[in-house]
């Protein structure tokens, strides 16, 4: 048990595998690096907040990397043994400098009903690793996306086999883009409500081999990301866009609420397939029996016709090019 005044850190550095760590409500003012397999933190809640910890000259002799690198928690394992099992719940993340979360070489890590907010770059991240759950948060208001899930962020790479990743049922509110997934391929988003961003799913490849995609996004309702967020040396600025996939293949796209998502941008649009900056194309994906409605300039877009997309059943008013929808 971890109570106000004392420290998350050094209650994880006693832990053995097996072990819950509960944290009472209050406000604790440190990151925390996880390096030990089959460990639970668990809060009392939102009333258990981390925040960004103090900046003291002291204090920054002593931190560990996570904190030095500006994350809130870290789980971090290695590629010969990734970190498994480990479970994160009942907590508020907010104000960090990078990452509210950030797990690297993971296996099974479980994130649920964790409220990332107003982090400076990413609230729940990971890269290389495999079968993460995601479920039941709310990411809100961080500076880039509210879940991000990659192969790495610091190298290119064909798209890494998450062997089942799932990003279910969380609320994604005010971010520059809802839920990116980027070079990784076979996971699933479903049930999420996303609204408010500058973006609402993107699905981003490369020339890199195999593709991304061979993923599922269904069962979410995705709405009003209207936001206006400029752009950067690989997207043009983001306004207005739904679901987007660019140089992705094998990816189906079903039974989802896409409505008003407005904007002038290349990407903006309902559901848009948008062709990638380094070539690649987007082939082979389905977007079958969604609602879309009231996006601007259209519902569906395929900037890529004749590379074996295909539009089924989608309910929808405009199409670019015209003939994607099935009319209310």
């Amino acid at each position: 048990m971890v109570r106000p005044g004392q420290s998350i850190q050094q209650a994880v550095d006693r832990a053995r595998p097996g072990d819950t760590i509960f944290i009472k409500p209050g406000t604790y003012r440190e990151s925390v690096l996880i390096t030990t397999s089959d460990l639970t933190i668990r809060g009392a809640g939102p009333d258990t907040v981390l925040t960004g910890a103090n900046r003291s000259k002291s204090a920054r002799r002593s931190v560990s990397t996570c904190a030095a690198d500006g994350n809130g928690i870290c789980v971090i394992g290695r590629a010969s043994r990734p970190v498994a099992d480990v479970s994160i719940r009942d907590l508020t993340l907010t104000d960090y400098r990078k990452n509210g979360l950030w797990a690297s070489r993971t296996d099974r890590l479980s994130v649920t009903r964790v409220n990332a907010r107003t982090n400076g770059q990413w609230g729940l991240a990971q890269e290389w690793s495999t079968r993460g759950r995601f479920r039941a948060n709310v990411a809100r208001d961080n500076k880039e996306s509210g879940i991000f899930i990659a192969n790495t962020v610091d190298r290119e790479g064909g798209g890494l086999d998450t062997r089942g990743a799932r990003v279910t049922g969380n609320r994604l509110v005010g971010n520059r883009i809802g839920v990116t997934l980027r070079r990784v391929r076979n996971l699933a988003v479903q049930g999420n409500r996303i609204n408010g961003n500058c973006g609402g799913v993107f699905v981003v490849g490369d020339e890199g081999t195999p593709p991304a995609g061979d993923m599922t996004i269904r069962y979410n309702v995705v709405e009003r990301n209207n936001r206006y967020c400029p752009g950067n040396s690989r997207l043009p600025y983001i306004q207005g866009s739904g679901i987007v996939l660019t140089g992705t293949e094998k990816t189906l796209v079903t039974r989802n609420v896409v409505r008003n998502n407005r904007g002038e941008s290349p990407l903006s649009g309902g559901i848009v397939l948008f062709k990638s900056f380094v070539g690649a194309p987007n082939e082979r994906n389905v977007i079958s029996y969604n609602v879309a409605l009231g996006n601007r300039p259209a519902d569906l877009v395929d900037q890529q016709p004749g590379h074996n997309n295909r539009f089924i059943n989608n309910v929808c008013l405009v199409s670019k090019p015209a003939g994607l929808c099935r009319l209310p």
